[in-house]
């Protein structure tokens, strides 16, 4: 069992989380694609899933929060994406992972 300190680390959880093997750093494009860093691969809204979240607040600064994606592809490759909230998040970030999250809420759906 995880110590409830370790998991309001970033890093930690991060770390516990490439141990798991989510080990690909994700970025999203301005075409709405989730793009490995490398740039060696890209997914679409329908090829990605978010498999947990962890939100984190700055020890010093409540407006100095993020949150942190696990995220599985089709293809079968994990890793992770983080953004911020309020006004520092990245726009491009929330409306993908928002459409994500939708269409997840669509296949449950479905399979009931």
């Amino acid at each position: 069992m995880q110590d409830k300190e370790e998991e309001r680390s970033l890093i930690n959880v991060e770390a516990r989380l490439k141990k798991e093997g989510y080990v690909t750093d994700f970025r999203v494009t301005e075409d709405n694609r989730l793009c490995t860093l490398k740039g060696d691969k890209s997914y679409s809204v329908e090829e990605v899933r978010i498999v947990d979240f962890y939100r984190f607040e700055g020890e010093t600064n409540p407006d100095d929060m993020s949150i942190l994606y696990a995220i599985e592809c089709t293809d079968g490759t994990r890793g992770t994406i983080s953004n911020s909230y309020g006004p520092y998040a990245d726009q491009n970030i929330d409306a993908f992972l928002k459409e994500v999250e939708d269409m997840g809420k669509n296949l449950d759906k479905s399979d009931k």
